[in-house]
């Protein structure tokens, strides 16, 4: 994936690392120029000096083929409009924003920012996928505790194993997000086709976690 990540402070820079180490393509924006320039010359990425609130800035940095931007200032307000930038202007199919402030996460989910997060941890796993996890694991809840993205890794004996997306029942309010599959992210379509050893990353309401892990894993 190319992922082009806005904010270079120890969010930025750490998600910057650890998605080179997964081979991903990765480019920074960051406002101050010395902080470019130590990163540039500890990461063989693209580094821009810039406001990543700027169209420019955004297109310099390849914004219009980014699959993924991620929005980790420390203001909230450039995270929101870095993000819808990236959606109306760009037409990024993922934006993925820092909420600093807790106070502001209903307004970046209802302004249609793919996944608002307001912990670096979760932003890490979210973005890399690459963390063991049992078969099911709560990655976090949001939403004042309504919703939870959760990951399922499909053993070779689920019952959703080689069915088309479009043709798997889900829980009442329950889609899936993304599947890693090895090396490579897949944006799930409804002719995606589940195979074993998929790590399923769903978005659901709290307290369909069991039905979810009993359709996709065949197991209470």
């Amino acid at each position: 994936m190319y992922i082009l990540i806005v904010g270079a402070g120890k969010v930025g820079y750490f998600l910057a690392k650890r998605l080179c180490l997964s081979k991903h393509t990765v480019s920074i924006v960051e406002k101050n120029k010395d902080i470019c320039e130590e990163i540039a010359k500890e990461l063989e990425i693209l580094v821009i000096n810039g406001d990543g609130c700027e169209p420019l800035i955004l297109e310099e940095a390849g914004a219009h083929r980014a699959d993924v931007v991620a929005a980790v200032t420390g203001d909230d307000e450039d995270n929101l409009i870095i993000c819808q930038l990236a959606k109306e202007k760009f037409n990024v199919g993922r934006t993925v924003g820092r909420v600093n402030n807790p106070d502001d996460e209903h307004t970046f989910a209802e302004l249609g920012i793919d996944v608002p997060i307001d912990s670096t941890k979760i932003i890490a796993k979210v973005i890399e996928e690459e963390v063991s996890f049992s078969d099911f694991v709560n990655l976090m809840s949001f939403k004042r505790g309504k919703l939870a993205i959760v990951r399922v890794d499909l053993p070779e004996d689920s019952p959703a194993i080689n069915k088309e997306v479009q043709n798997i029942q889900l829980p009442a309010d329950s889609v899936l997000v993304s599947i890693v599959r090895g090396e490579e992210v897949v944006v799930p379509k409804g002719n995606t086709v589940l195979k074993p050893g998929d790590d399923i990353i769903a978005l659901t309401v709290i307290g369909n976690e069991p039905q979810l892990l009993n359709l996709l894993v065949g197991k209470l």
